[in-house]
This record gives structure tokens, sequence and C-alpha cells, in this order.
């Protein structure tokens, strides 16, 4: 789907960038174009990066038992 009409970015894009460790929103509209134009889209891709650090932050229980 189609985060950022304007500049054509798809939300793969926005999370492929933000998995990558981008965790803000101007770093991902120097890295994506998205929100430079209109910036209609911005509070999506927000919204984005927020889901992509929470994911990040959950504990991994397999990791503990291995250590």
């Amino acid at each position: 789907m189609y985060v950022c009409i304007c500049n054509g970015v798809t939300d793969r894009q926005i999370l492929e960038v933000a998995e990558a460790g981008c965790d803000s929103v101007a770093e991902m509209t120097m890295r994506t174009g998205a929100g430079s134009s209109c910036g209609s889209c911005l509070g999506l891709v927000a919204e984005m990066i927020e889901e992509v650090r929470a994911r990040r932050a959950l504990p991994i229980p397999v990791l503990a038992e291995a250590a």
C-alpha cells in the first residue's frame, strides 16, 4: 500500500527502513522522501516507526534461556 502517494513510498519501504534502525520521522523523510511534499502521511509514518520500535523492544524469551 502507498503511504506517501506524492513520492510513491510504500508501507514495505517504510517498514524496511524502520527495521534497519531508522527511528525518527525526519530520518525516514531523508531516506525515503515520505512526507517531503505535502506532509499528510507523516502521522502514519510516525505510527509505523513506533510499531517497529515496539516490536524491537519486546523481550525474546529464547535468548534469555540461552544465556
